[in-house]
This record gives C-alpha cells, structure tokens and sequence, in this order.
C-alpha cells in the first residue's frame, strides 16, 4: 500500500463518525467565516439550532433516508433548504431579472419574485397531481424557464428532481423515471413526449404527464399543457403548501443526478437540501461569482442540466446570487449559441472542454478567411497576448504591447463571440487539453478549469482569478477538504473528497455506495493527481482508464493523447489503445464539419484540416478521399507527427507503435461520446474490436 497525504484532514474512528468531535487542522476556511473567534458559534451550538431529520450516518441508500452532514470548524454554516435560500434571494433581490427567453425575436424576462411565485404555483400543481413525498418529477427537455421553474416547483412540494438527458433513448428514459419511482415526466415537446409513449405502461408510479412547449397533437388521459398545468393547483392552499414546505430538513434528497452509464447502469446520485445550498454558496465563491449587490452576473444556459456542472451552475448558483439566466435555443450547439452570446453578452461563460474546442476551431475558420494583412496582424496580437499570459503573474504589470494588442484585435474578436462583458470563462466536466488553454489565453481569455464530480455536488477543486495555473484545476474549494492516497515516486495519487458537497448515496446501491466512500467516509473520485506546493491540483489521468501494459508499464492516456493532438491539427479524437497488450496502439479520427440538423459528423474536412492537407501537398477535402491508406501524403505526415509525439516519450512502452484512421469521427449521436461530450472510452473499445484487434495480429 502506498502512503496518503492529506490537506486539512483527520483519521475517523469509524463509518460515521461524530463529527462535531472533529478538530479544527485546516488552514481553508470558507470566504464568509466570522473574522472574530469569538463570535463565532461552535458546531454543537449550530447544529442544536438547525432542524435536521435524525440521522446515524454518513450515507444513505433510501430516497426518503436522512444523512450525517460533516460540518466541522472549516464549514460551520447554518444548513439550509432550497426553499430558504430562495426566500432569502426574494428579500434582496425580487426586483431582478432572473430569467430571460427569447420568443420569435423578443426576450421575455421574469424578476425573482415572480420565479418565486410561478414555483410555488408548480408545486401546487404537482400536489394536485398526486406527487409523492421523495418520489420524483423527471423532466425531459432542453434548457428553459419552464425547466428551473418544474425543478425548484418539484423540490418545494418535497419530491425530488431526476433530469433525462434529452439524447436518451425511450429505454433510458424508462430506466431514470422507473428508478426514481417517477410520479410526473414534464417533456419538452412531442419529440420527448414519443419516448415516454412507448415506456409510460412500464412506469407503475408515474401518475401525469407534462408538456411545456409546442401544442399537444392529441388530448391524452393525464396528460397537461404547461398552460393546464399551471393552473390545477389553484384550491391548494398557501397554508397547505407551506406546512409542505417546512417539513422540508436539509439532510434529506431533493436532486438525483444519474451518471453517464459509461461502464454499466446509471447510478442515481442522491444529493441533500444542503448539498445543493452549500455548494451553490462557496463553490461559487471559489470561482469569483459575486453577489447581485456587488454584480449582477448574467450568464447564458445551454449544457443539459441532467447533468451536474450545468445545474449546480445554471439552476442553484443563478437563485443563490441573484444572477440572469438568460436561456439559448435547444439548437445552440448546432451552431446559434455565437448569435445568443453576442445578445446577451454574458459576466461569465461555462463550456465542456469539446465546446471550446468547437469555438476555437471556428475562430480559426474565420481567421484563415481574413486577408493577407488582418490575419497577419490576428496572429501577432495573438502571440503578444499568449506571451504575456503565460509570463505574467496575477501581479505584474501588463506591457503597452500587450494592452495595444488587446485593444486594437482581441477585444473585437472577444466581441465577435459575445464575450465583449464576460470575465469569467469556464471550463468543466471533463479534461481539456494545453492546446486548446493556450489557444483562449492567446485571446486574452484564461480558461479557469473546475474538477469535481456528481457526487461532489459538482466542483471540489475551482480555479479563478484569484486562484489561477495553467492547466491545473485551481485548489480545493474553501470549506473542502481533500487527500492523495497510494501515492507513487512521482507524488502522484488517488484524489479523495470531504466536506458538505459530498453526496448522500447511490438510491438504491449500498454495495456500490460503499465502493464510492472510504471507511472514514471520504469519497473516492477514481481520479489520479498531484497537488504542487501552493496547493494546485492536476489531474493525470483516471484510475479504470490507466493502461497497464503486458510488460507492467503503467500509462495514462490523455497526456499522450493531446500530445498528438497538438502535433496534429487535422486530428479532431485520439484514443490510445495497450491494456494488457505488447505495444501501444491509436485509433484516430479527423475533424469535419457538423450536419446542423442531426449534429452527425458528415465525410467533409473542416477547413482547419483542408489546410492541413493544403501545406503538405494533398488536395483531399474529405475524410472518405484519405482514410483506407488513399492520401499517402497525409498519412505520412500523420506518422511523422506520432514520430514527433513519440520522441517526447518518458519510455519506450509509451510510445505509440501502431494507429489507424476510421472513417468517421466521434459523436453523441455516434454513442462515442456521452452527453457533455466526454469521450466514452469502454463504448469505443466495443465499437472498433476489429480495427484495434488488427493491431495486435501477429
């Protein structure tokens, strides 16, 4: 067994330990703590004040289970429902915009106090509908007001919120609404309302049906316009409603978030009142998100918000600060995300890594269509801006060089994609690459990279602008905690989380609950990592993805990985291949153009990779002119640029000996990438058996 290093952690004597025993050791305390120790109030005091429901432990398997929040003296906060922070958001800022969507060519804008009341005539609706306490509402649909409003309407009725990926299949569908005993499915449009169609025989719990945009093609028993929805819970009391609300403890499962299925079923992620609260607060925080008083954030949502980094983001940070949602249309990543952007001009933005490389490989297109004179003038201001980035420190100075290079080139470019306001550039939910940082930091645009995961809440590790290095995910949230355990020659280990953001448990799986959560109750991310001496995290690669050779060589993929797509720009996907094997292998795909209608990869290059074939001297256009060995001249400069990657090696065994390219690239549609985009490496090692067989026959 290998050592573990720990910031701002104890041993616990057991399971689920009595956390009020705990004592203070860390050196991160959260951004609001009373400066005064004196007026600070101990966690037995705290936790005699707040209502919590009884709870034995630390986890819990049951949707109606009650949980052990581990508060200590770095996280003393008072626990608090959603149903509280709201009220407290419409005491200080019900006169603000909340949410804002776009009909034909108006925006139409809802101030929090009237979210507020439009989610309480939600929730008498469910209670009309029969909604069950801690059963769910999934909710089946692209971004939109009517979505924020059904969720927060679902929490405040005591049941609890299961998105579904509109990408799903009707058996993925079933598979959420039946797990999460789904009382009510509120759909998007007749094309989700099919899905639910062909399951809804096989849902016992589920009572209506919901449809919040398009008209219903047929009246159906049980099934509502969001229109008629609205408005059947008008005898329900206020009285009614609010005894519902206060029984209401912020130990207890009001989201499910349930994980991509990359390697089995989804598993249902319970997360409490207080996982959502407390994240919402300081993970935010961490990220220089500010309060209305202070900014009026305003932000554009468009990444599924079944998934956590979108609704922790969008959703719970958006009623926690008083910030503007403003909502693209469902076709934003087909392409019209720019035109939302440049509307709304957002204080901050948040894409996957695969957003910001589509951004970037746009901005490429339109800079190798400029002329002689502007794109030379592009790349200088560039280079100027990626220089200055990469030297100065948050401290220095910025040279006149700089500073005239922004202002003459960038900020117009910035502009072009709606960023002219925006100061805060996320990225999340899954790895980026250096070429793709260093692209955006060569427009004055740090990319601040979050890690963390559904059973963190979202972030346990935020970078912002006053926690900023490249390529790292920033340093722990203040009020988390974190360790490295089985830590090799390198320093490299296991990364493990605690604090009020980890979850309560998988519904329904205690043997895979107990996987995720160490003795001492600290959850395991699977993720290996090293943390420098100010406290930076980097993330090397995950465990299940680590390849282990035949000759014993451990090899992380993404390093290697990047290292070809750096040396490649006509590569769009790169997949390294050697578990058990002799050598390592690589399967790649080239970048092409999008059809905007089915999101599918189609056979012509983008203009990015026609250029690559330009400067070498082929005059292929599409992908079906060069796969299957017919581009000689590309495939000899795919070679020598694995030549160059390998060169970099840290040891024969990870250099890559064999690679092919298929004949389509990566997508959702595909199945190789999940719905944020995130490749889906077992889905692909069944998919390409052959090709990657091939590799290996003598």
């Amino acid at each position: 067994m290998g050592t573990a290093a720990r910031a701002g952690s104890d041993c616990r004597e057991s399971q689920c330990p009595l956390l009020s025993n705990r004592p203070p050791i860390c050196s991160l305390n959260c951004d609001d703590l009373l400066s005064n120790a004196a007026e600070k109030k101990s966690i037995e005091e705290v936790l005699a004040g707040a209502e919590l429901a009884p709870a034995q432990c630390l986890w819990t398997t049951g949707a109606s289970g009650s949980v052990q929040l581990r508060m200590d003296e770095l996280c003393p906060e008072q626990p608090i429902t959603v149903h509280q922070v709201f009220t407290n958001t419409v005491q200080k800022y019900g006169k603000l915009t909340a949410l804002a969507s776009k009909r034909g060519n108006k925006w139409e804008k809802v101030t929090f106090s009237e979210y507020y009341h439009l989610s309480r005539m939600a929730t008498k609706g469910f209670l009309k509908l029969g909604l069950e306490r801690f059963h769910s509402v999934a909710i089946l649909g692209f971004n939109s007001a009517e979505w924020f409003i059904a969720a927060v309407g679902t929490v405040f009725a005591g049941g609890i919120i299961a998105g579904i990926y509109t990408t799903n299949s009707p058996d993925s569908c079933l598979y959420v609404a039946k797990d999460s005993r789904a009382n009510v499915i509120v759909v998007e449009n007749q094309k989700q309302l099919d899905k639910i169609l062909q399951v809804k025989d096989k849902l016992p719990h589920l009572k209506a049906i919901v449809q919040y945009s398009g008209s219903l093609k047929e009246k159906l028993p049980n099934f509502y316009s969001w229109e008629e929805f609205m408005g059947l819970g008008l005898d329900v009391s206020d009285r009614e409603l609010d005894e519902v609300i206060i029984s209401q403890k912020a130990n207890q499962c009001c989201v499910l978030i349930y994980t991509s299925g990359t390697t089995g079923s989804p598993k249902g992620v319970m997360l409490s009142h207080d996982n959502i609260t407390w994240t919402a607060h300081h993970a935010s925080r961490a990220g220089d998100m500010q309060p209305a008083e202070i900014r009026h954030e305003s932000l554009v949502s468009y990444l599924p918000l079944s998934h956590i980094a979108a609704q922790i983001y969008d959703l719970w940070t958006g009623i926690q600060w008083g910030e503007q949602v403003s909502f693209a249309q469902p076709d934003a990543l087909k392409g019209s995300l720019v035109d939302t952007l440049r509307e709304v001009t957002p204080t901050a933005h948040m894409g996957v890594p695969r957003v910001w490389e589509k951004i970037m490989e746009k901005i490429k297109e339109g800079i190798s269509r400029c002329g002689y004179m502007k794109r030379k003038l592009v790349t200088w201001a560039m280079s100027v801006s990626l220089e200055a980035n990469q030297r100065l420190t948050k401290d220095e100075e910025k040279s006149f060089l700089f500073t005239l290079a922004d202002s003459l080139v960038l900020h117009k470019l910035r502009a072009e994609l709606g960023f002219s306001n925006c100061v805060k550039f996320f990225s999340g939910a899954a790895p980026i690459g250096s070429e793709t940082l260093q692209f955006f930091l060569g427009l004055n645009i740090r990319l601040y990279e979050a890690y963390g995961m559904s059973e963190s809440s979202g972030p346990h590790f935020m970078s912002g602008p006053k926690a900023y290095r490249f390529s790292s995910c920033g340093k722990v949230v203040p009020g988390c905690q974190y360790k490295l355990v089985n830590i090799d020659a390198d320093g490299i280990g296991e990364v493990c989380f605690w604090g009020r953001n980890v979850f309560m448990g998988f519904l329904n799986l205690e043997d895979k609950t107990k996987e995720a959560l160490d003795e001492d109750g600290w959850l395991r991310s699977g993720d290996l990592g090293k943390v420098d001496e100010d406290g930076f995290l980097y993330i090397t690669g995950r465990i299940k993805e680590l390849i282990i050779t035949a000759g014993g060589e451990n090899v992380p993929p993404l390093p290697i990985e990047d290292a070809v797509k750096q040396e490649l720009p006509i590569i769009s996907n790169a997949m390294l291949i050697g578990d058990k094997r002799k050598f390592l292998s690589m399967l790649l795909t080239l970048k092409c153009t999008i059809n905007p209608e089915t999101t599918e990869p189609t056979d012509i290059l983008s203009l990015e990779a026609v250029e690559f074939c330009q400067r070498h001297g082929s005059q292929s256009t599409n992908v079906s002119d060069i796969i299957g060995g017919k581009d000689k001249i590309v495939y000899q400069s795919i070679e020598e640029g694995i030549a160059r990657a390998n060169s970099k090696a840290t040891s024969n065994a990870q250099r890559i000996q064999k690679w092919t390219l298929l004949g389509k690239d990566f997508s959702i549609v595909g199945g190789e990438l999940g719905p944020t985009m995130k490749l889906r490496r077992p889905v692909v090692l069944h998919m390409y058996h052959g090709e990657i067989e091939n590799f290996y026959r003598e």
